[in-house]
């Protein structure tokens, strides 16, 4: 047998940590050596749920079946854990201190099988030091960070080369990142998202989930969203009262802004909304309102969206989070031809351009309704394996299929904008993997103040919704 013993002091309330650490998935937040963690059973966290577990272990990924065999809310878990030649059984407690600390207790006992006991000598010192880095970053993914993020010279120069930035956007950047957590809660607080049925959305949602918010999904399929509040439960244990989902095709400015205005209603106080709907078209076509397709989705409805939830986001000093692409690095804004129309039509383009649009008019929201206390920040996800690429993109998901991104890597950005103290901070920025970027590398693709309001006032006009005042 192999024993560990690891104790930590955090600046958290004991049930805080318990409840973080209940759900054993966000291990892959908190572990080094976790690539990935699954609940394998749905809702909230109880004896007998059961998670599986990928570690990196002796050169290569492996895949360890935990199960929860007892908890004593706010004060101690234990888990098994079975794979790979090993068997572990892991007890974690939690006592407060009378300074608001909390002092996390960590002993597992670990039996090697047969074909391991020969090579107890190596495998003992590597697993004591997955314990101890494991217990180091389960105290940083607990306390709750005072330091806005900056973007590293390093970083900056690769952004200005642009090629020898790509890597970072592939999982291998997301892996880098030195924290990947999410434990503050917003227990109550409602956050809307628009295209949460599938992809990084539903990954954005169930995390917000996991984190106590009221969602408040957006999608045009009524069985979709249902599928999707189911997975979101299953996944956080949320109660089904704290899930709502709203019918309205986003490519109709009409359905748009009555969705918008119903949920404005029943929501006087909105805390995070996130501008995720989004698609990729192969041919140009109108919609219904004399809009680009591309147009329509990633940048008119979110400007109705958000014009038309400004009430509701100002009472709560909200955050606004629009989801772009590294694609629009090869565009600029073409404010002469914003339906694409004067040349030979490119879904790729039209979708860069689009986004392009979009993180111009992130930042000018941030100064025009600065003195409301909403934050504005755009943010790119990274190159995500989605349903979405694989159908637009079938070539691209070929070559780089063993490189790109799963949803939840792409999501973890968006969640960490809408709930982390840090991120309250930033406004009108542009971000990737928690830290800002540059919107512009190449010549001629920065858009001036003076364009995006222009762009601003296209909106307006071309949509007729009614912008919030300002003072």
């Amino acid at each position: 047998m192999i024993r560990l013993h690891e104790t930590v002091r955090v600046a958290r309330s004991a049930a805080d940590c318990y409840r973080y650490i209940a759900d054993f998935s966000t291990c892959e937040q908190w572990d080094p050596g976790v690539y990935r963690a699954l609940k394998t059973t749905p809702g909230a966290p109880i004896i007998g749920s059961a998670f599986a577990v990928t570690v990196h272990m002796f050169g290569r990924r492996v895949t360890l079946a935990y199960t929860i065999t007892h908890l004593t809310p706010g004060r101690r878990i234990e888990l098994r854990g079975e794979g790979a030649g090993v068997t572990t059984h892991e007890i974690i407690t939690f006592a407060a201190d009378d300074h608001g600390v909390t002092i996390i207790d960590y002993r597992a006992d670990f039996e090697l099988g047969a074909t391991l006991r020969a090579t107890r000598p190596l495998v003992a010192p590597l697993l004591r030091r997955m314990g101890r880095r494991a217990v180091a970053g389960l105290k940083d993914a607990l306390e709750i960070k005072s330091v806005a993020p900056a973007q590293g010279w390093f970083s900056y120069a690769a952004d200005h080369s642009l090629i020898a930035a790509t890597p970072g956007f592939t999982e291998r950047g997301y892996m880098a990142m030195d924290d990947k957590s999410h434990s503050e809660y917003i227990d109550d607080q409602v956050v809307v998202i628009s295209g949460a049925t599938r992809g990084i959305g539903l990954a954005i949602a169930c995390e917000y989930a996991r984190l106590g918010a009221h969602l408040v999904l957006i999608g045009r399929d009524g069985d979709r969203l249902d599928q999707a509040m189911q997975r979101i439960r299953d996944f956080a244990g949320s109660a089904s009262t704290s899930i709502e989902g709203h019918v309205a095709d986003l490519l109709d400015v009409g359905q748009t802004e009555t969705v918008a205005r119903r949920i404005a209603a029943a929501h006087p106080r909105i805390a995070v909304l996130v501008n995720n709907a989004g698609a990729l078209f192969d041919a140009h076509a109108l919609t219904d309102d004399g809009f680009e397709r591309s147009v329509a989705i990633h940048l008119v409805a979110p400007f109705v969206l958000t014009e038309s939830l400004m009430a509701p986001l100002s009472a709560a000093r909200g955050r606004v989070i629009n989801m772009s692409s590294g694609g629009m690095y090869l565009q600029a804004l073409h404010l002469d031809d914003m339906n694409f129309e004067q040349e030979t039509y490119s879904g790729t383009k039209a979708y860069a351009r689009a986004k392009r649009g979009l993180v111009a008019l992130t930042r000018h929201w941030a100064r025009r309704y600065d003195e409301t206390g909403v934050r504005f920040n755009a943010m790119h996800p990274g190159w995500v394996a989605t349903a979405g690429v694989s159908d637009a993109m079938p070539g691209f998901e070929k070559v780089m299929k063993h490189l790109l991104r799963d949803p939840r890597m792409g999501a973890d950005t968006a969640v960490w904008l809408g709930a982390s103290t840090t991120a309250a901070r930033c406004n009108g920025e542009f971000f990737l993997d928690r830290r800002p970027h540059p919107t512009a590398v190449l010549p001629n693709t920065a858009v001036k103040p003076s364009a995006a309001q222009a762009l601003y006032a296209w909106l307006r006009n071309e949509t007729g919704v009614a912008v919030h005042g300002v003072g």
